[in-house]
């Protein structure tokens, strides 16, 4: 694979990785490795330090979309890529900001950025650092 070939996966897999967070849970098994580990740093996501199996990362990304109606992530900026052939497969991380909203009960929008860094091994997601503006957080792009 080319450098613009290492270049185009990784944004693809961050993208998929997006539409897994949008709700297309079919992607984990396909993205995400058998055993993972996630650090989120924002408060309030406590529940992730366990998840290690795609299966459970999807259930836990549907509790998000239930407890925030119409939620939304979108990745935004320019994707950081430092992956390389390794085996057969990139490996390396994937970095990118990010944009998330939903609907309040009142009606109004709350959006909030963040950065997701994808470590990945054999062309699977192996491990996700994300830091988020949290509660009260503000909008990296406007």
């Amino acid at each position: 694979m080319s450098t613009a070939d290492m270049r185009e996966f990784g944004i693809g897999l961050f993208e998929q990785w997006t539409a897994m967070w949008n709700g297309d849970s079919a992607l984990a098994d396909r993205i995400m490795a058998p055993e993972f580990r996630l650090r989120y740093a924002q408060a309030g996501t406590e529940s992730f330090d366990d998840v290690r199996r795609p299966a459970q990362l999807v259930e836990v990304i549907a509790g998000w979309h239930r407890a925030r109606p119409g939620l939304r992530f979108a990745a935004e900026g320019v994707a950081a890529v430092d992956l390389v052939l390794a085996d057969g497969a990139p490996s390396g991380r994937v970095a990118r900001p990010y944009r998330a909203a939903f609907t309040e009960a009142d009606g109004s929008t709350v959006a909030r950025s963040g950065i997701d860094m994808l470590g990945v091994s054999g062309g699977l997601i192996t491990e996700v650092w994300s830091v988020s503006g949290g509660v009260g957080g503000r909008m990296f792009y406007r």
